[in-house]
């Protein structure tokens, strides 16, 4: 008996399982590179696909940017962008205008991509060292990457830290949060679902001893469990 699997019926497409992008305000994003600008922040909005609150700045030159924004900053602080921007928290400037031991975040992953790394709430990287046109940063993992000395990024640390730290106490609290993004929750496990729901479903309890090693070329939609598993089980001694 066919059996139709969840990620099958979210590969529809259907609004049911797409993202509400209406509630969304906009792509994080830098002005033009090449422009040294000064702008004023405008506005501190709560957006639902960012864990970190943003703030709304316009420029002298009348674009607009929505950027992560950092601590202590408040509506109305004013901000540049530009090589000669000074080092100061909010403040946008090139890696090789940066000084090592700097914290930074919302760093592009090449020049003019406005910003795909350190983007959540209260994490922040540090420029190591410099050599050449390479930039090395520590990132929140600790591990060093290597980055584009024309590549931006903004002084300081992004505001919201300890989001984490308050717990739940709600399963509905954890609804609306995976709501606000749609992402699937709870996630189930295929043992534990009924046998017309799932492969692995069937038998009693959430022990179904059902074989979960399935072949690498398996069609898409049916890859469930162990893809190509070299081994199973519980190792040997």
């Amino acid at each position: 008996m066919g059996k139709n699997l969840l990620q099958q019926r979210r590969g529809r497409g259907t609004l049911r399982f797409r993202s509400q992008k209406h509630r969304y305000y906009g792509r994080i994003s830098y002005a033009k590179m090449g422009t040294e600008l000064k702008g004023k922040v405008e506005d501190i909005v709560h957006c639902p696909a960012h864990s970190s609150p943003l703030m709304s700045v316009k420029y002298e030159n009348g674009e607009s940017a929505l950027l992560p924004a950092s601590e202590e900053i408040k509506v109305g602080t004013e901000l540049n962008c530009g090589e000669k921007a000074a080092v100061e928290s909010g403040n946008v400037l090139p890696l090789n205008k940066i000084p090592e031991g700097t914290l930074i975040f919302n760093i592009e992953s090449q020049p003019g991509d406005g910003g795909k790394f350190v983007r959540s709430s209260g994490t922040f990287a540090r420029v190591v060292a410099k050599s050449g046109d390479i930039v090395k940063i520590e990132l929140p993992s600790k591990k060093e990457k290597e980055f584009n000395h024309m590549c931006r990024a903004t002084i300081g640390r992004i505001a919201g830290a300890g989001r984490l730290d308050k717990p739940m106490t709600k399963a509905g609290n954890s609804f609306y949060k995976m709501t606000a993004r749609n992402r699937v929750w709870p996630h189930v496990c295929g043992q534990s679902m009924n046998a017309v729901a799932h492969p692995h479903g069937g038998k009693r309890s959430s022990h179904k001893n059902y074989p979960m090693v399935v072949s690498r070329h398996t069609p898409p939609g049916a890859k469930v469990g162990k893809i190509a598993a070299r081994r199973t089980g519980r190792k040997n001694r």
